[in-house]
Parts: structure tokens; C-alpha cells; sequence
């Protein structure tokens, strides 16, 4: 292994170039005007996979976006690691706000990145860190360094709620047999100070449509006497939360874990300035549940986020109506225990009953999944800390994170088996952003420390 920094030297330019390369296409999956896209950018992960030595890769089609399947098993009695990773994006709206075309990556120094990041979207969520891990592979078999059998199972519909992954996994349980999941889709939280995620929130994600008169009305003519859809949406959102905060829909904390004093007090020794996360957000304060820190808000306990809302006249100008409908789309964080398909039906009855009779509401679910929490006294876990420990020379923090990946739940589910979370990306790499960016610094030390995973990982099992 200790060949590994050498070979990322020597081919350093390379791995960024391919990046590069990868990042330009726009995956998104959410927008059907990209299918094309969507299906190179799984084109090029097959080929990469071919490319960094493994000996099987499939394009497993499914009802959706085709997975990318790949494995290189060297020795069937040796432990076997499933790496997860996908190829989509989010869309890059507003684009407006780029500094630079979302698809046309350029490399930029900034004062967290002094080195260079790569500004595109995708390039930490989770085009690069998926590229690490397809990289740390072809370091392994170019050099005799797998130390243990991978397994790839590569998806293009993440950021639509994997639903074609959720019809793949049960109906390919032989195949994807492994000892471990690993995943790099979550971050750390500084470039000195690393850190294992060991809990995601759960996600339920719902649109709202509130419907008044049958048309557009003239809002001299009809304003005062005829319910607004705008004004009653708005209304019904603002009454989700009450003063502390707290989400009113009856019901909605019945399952919530709560965490103990000692726990609290663990994750309150994390390193975290509250006035450099202001100042990196422009704010001038703050905003959450009263009685829980910044860092408990955001990682364990559970939220409700208007994403998008609109309805009316929204062009230039100005034109007097009393729209018909307006829309809303609402992301509910969950926490552990929690259930997303209980929490998706009782904000459905919840906002439904809310809704004055003169307008209407209809309520549609979109997708969602249940949190996680893993263990950190697992082999795994261990032979994750021992990596991190050897490349950055520091024992890593075990954190929780505020993001979802609802499909962590599903592989303990139908695979049995506990994922890893190595994440190598920073809360400032601006994910689902504008002027989202991946250090290279970052991603050519995912690249040395995942082999040191493998290695670990196989000598604890063979001790065990």
C-alpha cells in the first residue's frame, strides 16, 4: 500500500482530467429532456469500470435508468465489498447564479480549496466520489493491492428517489451478496479534521396543489369575495410550525428518537464556530427548533422544508389575478424510528383538514425513506477509522448528518448488510447548489484512503 501515493502523483492529472470528463454531461435524471445524457453519463461509468480492471460489468436495465453493474471477485472465501454510487445529478437551477456553466467544469482556488476545486454540477454530489472509488480500484488491480473482492452497483436515479434500485435489489440479491455496503455520498467536516458518518435522516417528500375558482379571476372584480389559492397556501404552510418551531401536524413526533444527555453531549464535542457557519451563510443569526444546538437541528431532528412554491402571474411586469391553483413542494428530514410512509400519510389527513371549504387540496406524494444509524463498534466501522487514520494521521469523528440515503435502509433490508459511510466532501462544496465543487485535494485523498479500507477490512475479518 505504500505505493498508493506514488501511483496518484503519477497519475494525478489523469484521474482529474476523467473527472472532468464525466462532470460534463447532465445526468438529470429528474428532467426527461436529459435522457440522452443520462444514458452516456451510465455509458461512461461502464467503461470505466472496464477500465479499472473489473471483470465483469453489466447495463442491468430496469423500469427506470439502467444500473451499472460491475465485480472483480479474486477469491470467493475472502470478504466482499459492495460499492454504491450514482451517476445522476440534481438540476442546476438557478442558473443564474453560476459563476461558471454548471456542465462546463472549471478548476478554481478558493480559500477552503487552496489547491483547486472543480466547480460543476455533480462533482461532490456524487460524481466525484463516485469516480474515487472507481479509481482506488484501478490502483488496486494495477498494482496487485486488492486485498479482497468488489462488488459496483452504480445508479442513475438518486436524486428521483432510486426507485428502480428499490425494484433491482430484491430481484438480484445473489448477485450483490456482500460482506458490507460502501458509500461515499456524505462528507466530513473539515480537510483536517475527518470524520465517518454513522446516521442519516429519512426523507418524505410531498407536492401540494390548493385549487379556488375554476379559472384566473380579475382580482378587482373578485378580490375580497372569492378565496386566493396563494394566500390560503401560504397560510396552511405558516401553520405547520408553531412559535418554537415545533411541526404542528398531530402525530408527527409520536416515534422520534430521542437522544440521550451523554449522546448530546458527544456530538457536541464536534468542532463547529456557529459564527464562521454564519458568516459562510451570509446570515446574520440562526433558526430552528427551540432547545437543540445548531449541529442537533440539522442531524437529529426531524424538519419540514417548503422546497419550491408557486402559482399566479410570476413574468415581468404586472397582471391583476386571482390565480386558480397554487403549488407548493414540502421535504419532510426524519429521524430514526420514524416511518415516511406514516409521516407522508399524516401530513396528507393533516393538511387536507387544515384547508377552508373554499378551496380545495389535493396532496401527492413523490418519494421517501427511512433513516439510519450504524453501529460503530463493527469491523467495519473499525477497519473505516483505521484508514482514515493512516492518511490523514488523525482518528476520524463519528457524526451524524442531516442529508438522506433512503436507499441505506433498503440494502439492511434485503441484502443484511451494514453500510459504511465514507464521505469526503465539505458542508461548503455547495451540493444541490449554485456553484456546487469538489476540492481536488479531497478527491485525490478519497482516492488513498479507500484501498486502506480494504485492506483493514480484510485483515479484521481474517482475525475475527
Amino acid at each position: 500500500m505504500n505505493t498508493i501515493k506514488t501511483y496518484i502523483k503519477k497519475h494525478k492529472q489523469r484521474f482529474i482530467d476523467e473527472l472532468i470528463e464525466i462532470l460534463k454531461f447532465p445526468s438529470i435524471s429528474a428532467n426527461s429532456d436529459y435522457k440522452k445524457d443520462v444514458l452516456i453519463t451510465a455509458d461512461f461509468v461502464l467503461e470505466s469500470l472496464k477500465k479499472a480492471g473489473c471483470d465483469i460489468v453489466e447495463m442491468c436495465e430496469t423500469p427506470g435508468y439502467p444500473i451499472i453493474y460491475g465485480e472483480k471477485i479474486i477469491d470467493k472465501n475472502l470478504p466482499t465489498v459492495l460499492v454504491y454510487g450514482h451517476y445522476d445529478v440534481q438540476p442546476a437551477d438557478p442558473i443564474e447564479l453560476w459563476t461558471s456553466p454548471p456542465f462546463e467544469p472549471v478548476i478554481k482556488k478558493t480559500a477552503i480549496h487552496p489547491e483547486g476545486a472543480i466547480f460543476a454540477r455533480g462533482a461532490c454530489d456524487d460524481k466525484g466520489q463516485m469516480y474515487m472509488h472507481i479509481k482506488a480500484l484501478e490502483y488496486m488491480t494495477s498494482t496487485n493491492n486488492l486485498p479482497c473482492n468488489v462488488k459496483f452497483m452504480i445508479e442513475g436515479e438518486e436524486e428521483i428517489g432510486s426507485e428502480s434500485l428499490a425494484w433491482f435489489v430484491p430481484r438480484n440479491i445473489e448477485k450483490l451478496v456482500n460482506d458490507v455496503i460502501l458509500i461515499s455520498d456524505t462528507g466530513m467536516i473539515a480537510n483536517d479534521i475527518p470524520s465517518i458518518t454513522t446516521g442519516l435522516r429519512g426523507l418524505s417528500y410531498v407536492e401540494v396543489e390548493v385549487t379556488g375558482p375554476n379559472r384566473d379571476l380579475h382580482s378587482g372584480l373578485y378580490g375580497g369575495a372569492v378565496a386566493n389559492p396563494i394566500n390560503i397556501l401560504t397560510k396552511m404552510i405558516a401553520s405547520l410550525h408553531d412559535e418554537n418551531n415545533h411541526i404542528t401536524i398531530p402525530g408527527f413526533y409520536d416515534n422520534v428518537e430521542e437522544l440521550s444527555t451523554e449522546e448530546r453531549a458527544e456530538m457536541a464535542k464536534a468542532p463547529f464556530s456557529l459564527e464562521n457557519y454564519k458568516d459562510a451563510l451570509k446570515i446574520e443569526d440562526v433558526y430552528g427548533e427551540k432547545g437543540y444546538a445548531t449541529n442537533e437541528r440539522n442531524a437529529i431532528r426531524p424538519t419540514l422544508d417548503v422546497n419550491g412554491i408557486w402559482g399566479g402571474y410570476t413574468g415581468e411586469g404586472a397582471k391583476t389575478v386571482i390565480a386558480s391553483k397554487a403549488y407548493a413542494k414540502i421535504s419532510m428530514r426524519l429521524v430514526p424510528n420514524q416511518d415516511w410512509k406514516q409521516i407522508t400519510q399524516l401530513f396528507k389527513k393533516h393538511f387536507e383538514s387544515i384547508a377552508p371549504k373554499a378551496v380545495s387540496v389535493k396532496v401527492i406524494p413523490h418519494h421517501g425513506g427511512q433513516g439510519y444509524v450504524t453501529p460503530i463498534d463493527t469491523i467495519a466501522y473499525k477497519a473505516a477509522s483505521k484508514a482514515y487514520e493512516t492518511s490523514f494521521g488523525k482518528t476520524p469523528i463519528p457524526q451524524r448528518s442531516g442529508g438522506s440515503i433512503p436507499i441505506v435502509a433498503l440494502f439492511e433490508e434485503h441484502l443484511k448488510s451494514k453500510t459504511i459511510l465514507m464521505g469526503f466532501g465539505l458542508d461548503s462544496d455547495a451540493i444541490h447548489s449554485p456553484n456546487e465543487h469538489f476540492g481536488i485535494w479531497n478527491y485525490l485523498k478519497g482516492i488513498e484512503t479507500i484501498p486502506y479500507f480494504y485492506k483493514y477490512f480484510t485483515e479484521l475479518n481474517a482475525t475475527k
